[in-house]
């Protein structure tokens, strides 16, 4: 920001043309890595949530430079869907890192730091323990933005009376979002979001086998919920973390404006 204000005051001042303040301006928000990667580093402030490094797919050392550069422009770098491999790779680069191994997901840091916390509260229930892994990055996500997270995992419909201290401790603790986390027929966000007030994301998981398996009978059966739900992609912890957490926050803030 303060940088964007020096460019803005030298073309007020005349010290520089409209096209070189644009261009200036454009490169402060663009991080070139080398001819592989353009990182978008204004994300934060135009979308309430920086740009999140999707590690999956991409060459280590593709990986540890972009960490590297991010953390020394921004301070932190959030990677998701972290294999081992890259994980011990960018710890190499001795900068202070959580680790999230179920939920594959690293945070790297340029100083120790914990995230300043919203007051928004986010809860996450998972049908099985199949479907925890999923709800882990959810989780990561949500509390890297500042919010409360409370979990009931593996308390799905096949023994619902498993589900219902986990509702009567959510519900005392006034959580503002939901995410429900399920795959095979992905019956459990339809019952919670019919028991509580809050909004409900639906998430389905690529758990379940045979027909409608890998998660496709779970995501039809959330989009054709008869309790109005919000439905996210299968395996989609990472969006559900992010759109839950926007939620939270902005309940939050207009909790704590009154």
């Amino acid at each position: 920001m303060e940088k964007n204000l020096a460019i803005l005051e030298r073309y007020k001042k005349r010290k520089i043309s409209a096209e070189e303040a644009i261009r200036l301006l454009y490169d402060q928000q663009i991080l070139e890595i080398e001819d592989f990667a353009h990182i978008d580093l204004d994300r934060k402030q135009r979308c309430g949530i920086p740009e999140v490094i999707l590690a999956e797919n991409k060459d280590d050392e593709q990986i540890v430079k972009i960490t590297r550069e991010l953390v020394e422009e921004k301070g932190y770098a959030i990677l998701t869907r972290v294999s081992e491999g890259q994980h011990k790779k960018i710890k190499k680069l001795n900068y202070p890192t959580r680790w999230e191994k179920q939920a594959r997901v690293l945070v790297v840091t340029k100083e120790e730091h914990e995230p300043c916390k919203t007051g928004g509260k986010v809860g996450i229930i998972t049908a099985g323990t199949a479907d925890i892994p999923v709800a882990e990055e959810a989780r990561v996500v949500a509390e890297e933005q500042g919010c409360e997270v409370l979990t009931g995992y593996d308390v799905g419909v096949a023994g619902i009376h498993r589900l219902v201290h986990v509702i009567e401790e959510f519900l005392k603790n006034k959580i503002d979002v939901y995410i429900v986390v399920a795959g095979r027929e992905g019956a459990l966000p339809t019952l919670v979001a019919g028991l509580v007030e809050g909004p409900v994301l639906g998430l389905p998981t690529s758990g379940g086998y045979g027909v409608g398996g890998e998660g496709r009978a779970a995501i039809c059966s959330m989009l054709q919920s008869c309790s109005p739900l919000a439905v996210v992609n299968i395996d989609g912890g990472f969006v559900a973390g992010v759109v839950a957490s926007k939620i939270a926050n902005k309940i939050a803030e207009a909790r704590n404006s009154k």
